[in-house]
């Protein structure tokens, strides 16, 4: 089988579906390569003195990780200079990171979680990166945190590099969802997986269950129903995984099918959930449709929620298109 480059993939889309200009080829390259970097940082561990905390919390109040932190940094310092991006946010800063003046301002704006599942750092457990893309406002002279306030709908790119037994990278530009791997001699990203789909029907759910006594009516019916197994309501038996990496567990549901569910609770009113819109719920909810799955905030498609901040959370149910249906429908009534 011949094997086929990210570069050459990236170029032939372009040439049959017109849809990856060379700058946006050129950004998700280097974005690629910084994934590449964050990936040995990773495999390298204790060896590497890249484990446990780095002292410091991340805007969300989360403690940060040095590895959280390293990523970060490989991240900006990669795309700083290319001149294909305008501005970055990053789940792990305040505010938007504009392109420094001396480097030219590009197209793009670039959003992304440097390292999502960092508790399972130091436990060697598949960990990841997710990052999205859209395009800056027409006539756009200095960026603004208002730039970036457009709902995922209007993402020209979405991905994840999931860090596990082989670093994958998981990619759509609005034509189907395709898989390369990083072969670690080569040093290159080799296509995989191509049109990647999700199985409809599944029998897996993934959900934090020691949260359940919080959960809101809707999700306590829906978890309580597959755990009734085949003598329920739903007719089958179900299997619980739960990886606590988002990057991981989204990658099980895209190969084997399944729902993710990580949806709001009654412990704080003010929080509508834990997931980000902009860095985690977005480009996952553009992958899995791409993928023929849905998602969902349990009332409305996750793609269509106008953003009014950057670090916004939501409620998120992604994953096989029936199973979310099903308990988007359980909201609705």
């Amino acid at each position: 089988m011949k094997r086929v480059s990210l570069t050459q993939y990236l170029v032939e889309e372009q040439r049959l579906h017109d849809n990856i200009p060379a700058s946006l080829r050129l950004l998700i390259e280097v974005v690629a390569r910084a994934c590449k970097t964050i990936s040995h940082s990773v495999g390298k561990g204790a060896l590497g003195d890249i484990l446990g905390s780095a002292g410091s919390e991340n805007v969300q109040g989360e403690v940060q990780k040095k590895l959280d932190v390293i990523s970060n940094e490989i991240l900006l310092e990669a795309n700083e200079w290319g001149g294909h991006l305008a501005a970055m946010a990053s789940e792990e800063m305040e505010s938007i990171h504009p392109i420094p003046n001396r480097y030219p301002m590009g197209e793009y704006m670039l959003l992304f979680d440097p390292l999502d599942g960092s508790s399972n750092i130091d436990v060697n457990v598949s960990i990841g990166t997710i990052f999205s893309v859209l395009k800056a406002p027409e006539g756009m002279s200095a960026p603004t945190e208002a730039d970036f306030m457009q709902p995922g709908t209007q993402q020209v790119a979405a991905g994840y590099a999931v860090y596990g037994p082989q670093t994958m990278l998981v990619l759509t530009t609005g034509n189907g969802v395709n898989c390369f791997t990083l072969d670690r001699e080569m040093g290159s990203w080799v296509l995989t997986q191509k049109g990647m789909q999700i199985p409809v029907e599944t029998k897996e759910f993934a959900i934090n269950m020691s949260n359940q006594r919080h959960w809101h009516p809707p999700v306590q019916r829906y978890v309580n129903e597959m755990l009734a197994g085949k003598t329920g309501p739903l007719g089958k038996d179900y299997n619980m995984r739960w990886i606590a990496s988002m990057v991981a567990d989204v990658h099980r549901i895209l190969n084997r099918g399944g729902i993710f569910m990580y949806p709001a609770d009654m412990r704080d009113p003010s929080q509508p959930g834990k997931l980000r819109l902009m860095y985690e719920a977005n480009p996952m909810a553009m992958i899995v449709e791409q993928a023929g799955g849905a998602a969902t905030d349990g009332r409305q498609r996750i793609l269509d929620i106008p953003p009014t901040k950057l670090h916004q959370r939501v409620p998120v149910f992604l994953g096989s298109k029936s199973e979310v249906d099903r308990v988007t429908g359980y909201h609705a009534e």
